[in-house]
């Protein structure tokens, strides 16, 4: 009698490791946009991009997210996406439970004239009594330049100091530029959008409306679109690229289209050969 009671517990035991990996597993892959939280904060979100010169003809990238959350939250969920020359290098993503900091990092090798950037998204849920839950979200970005100067090999620099560096970024957004442009012109055209109804916005610019509205609409309305649009992009982007295991040179950076009417707004990308549009409605006030 007691082999097959104890046959029952180990089963029952398995079977609720499982359940918890599963359960814990799911909740990894979203970020759900809540009302925010005016009572929590960020006391601590940045997103960092370091040159690190090994000679004059190699480089690497150290690449960090970093928050901190206060207080200690119920989960805590950060995403940073990387892009060289306006192409996907990279996607890092964490998620806790009861903690205040989240921390990302990873070296990048660097090649030759690139213009990196990173932006982030940094989000925590904060449960309350009576099984309220709010949030609260940040965006951090950082940019470098990185060119050759053809004397003394490889430089970098966050902001031009001089003339020469003025040169060099101009040149290197036309670079990016240059390719961008003609992708989402394409992707535009494959689902017949017509551009001049829409304020068009690079996924690194999307950093901007952190400290600044959307046109026409309130502060509150921007922050609500920003969060779901998070949280669109997480389900319906990020996850597929990071389950893919592939970072594919093809994959160029989304672009985020806000109809001038602000009834709803658009993301084109491109995901394992396949042209999308993610559509999120803006709902009235």
């Amino acid at each position: 009698m007691k082999q097959p009671f104890i046959i029952l517990i180990l089963f029952a035991l398995v079977t609720s490791f499982g359940i918890y990996y599963v359960v814990n597993n799911n909740a990894q892959q979203v970020i759900t946009y809540f009302p925010l939280d005016e009572n929590a904060s960020f006391e601590e979100a940045v997103t960092k991009l370091d040159f690190i010169k090994q000679d004059n003809s190699t480089s690497t990238i150290d690449w960090t997210s970093l928050s901190k959350s206060d207080p200690k939250l119920y989960l805590r969920q950060d995403v940073s996406l990387l892009f060289a020359n306006g192409m996907l290098k990279g996607i890092r993503t964490k998620w806790l439970q009861n903690e205040t900091d989240i921390k990302l990092e990873q070296k990048m090798k660097n090649k030759g004239d690139t213009l990196w950037q990173s932006i982030s998204f940094h989000h925590g849920e904060v449960h309350g009594p009576e099984d309220l839950i709010k949030s609260i979200q940040k965006m951090t970005y950082d940019q470098l330049y990185v060119y050759d100067s053809n004397i003394d090999g490889l430089h970098a620099f966050h902001k031009p100091s001089n003339q020469s560096e003025q040169l060099e970024m101009k040149m290197l957004h036309n670079q990016r530029n240059q390719n961008t442009l003609k992708y989402w012109q394409s992707l535009m055209h494959h689902f017949s959008i017509e551009s001049d109804n829409y304020h068009l916005i690079p996924l690194t610019e999307l950093y901007q409306y952190q400290s600044k509205n959307f046109p026409k609409l309130s502060r509150a309305r921007t922050d609500k679109i920003i969060g779901q649009l998070w949280e669109g992009l997480y389900k319906n982007y990020i996850i597929p690229i990071t389950d893919s295991k592939e970072m594919k040179s093809s994959s160029y950076m989304p672009i985020i289209l806000l109809d001038k009417q602000n009834t709803h707004l658009y993301v084109l990308f491109e995901l394992n050969g396949k042209k999308e549009r993610l559509i999120q409605k803006i709902t009235p006030e």
